[in-house]
């Protein structure tokens, strides 16, 4: 019970700390290369806000999405080791299937062609 007390009290002396720390952190006075908005060497020559094309944000979900399965893919091989590997393969199989249909949806619907 004592250890739980101890735990408790020193989790929240930590977490006073730290906080007490960021508001100090936080108001120290910036110089102008912080207030820039790129950190980069160089000034900005046009306007941050700038549209972006909704392509980039296809693309960019597409990959996340495919990426995402793929690494659902990566155990596969030690998958196969289970009581059952006919059952895991045919798993595999349909997500590969899926896989296959999604990026074919795509390309058919033009979500991959960056001219118009």
């Amino acid at each position: 019970m004592n250890m739980i007390l101890f735990m408790i009290a020193l989790s929240l002396t930590l977490s006073i700390a730290l906080t007490t720390l960021n508001f100090w952190l936080a108001q120290m006075t910036p110089d102008s290369e912080k207030l820039s908005p790129y950190e980069c060497g160089f000034d900005p020559l046009g306007s941050a806000r700038l549209p972006f094309s909704i392509r980039f944000f296809l693309v960019a979900i597409l990959f996340l999405l495919f990426d995402l399965e793929i690494a659902l893919l990566l155990p596969l091989p030690w998958a196969t080791q289970l009581q059952s590997p006919t059952t895991t393969l045919i798993w595999a199989s349909t997500l590969i299937l899926i896989l296959t249909l999604g990026l074919a949806y795509e390309w058919i619907q033009g979500g991959l062609e960056w001219a118009e």
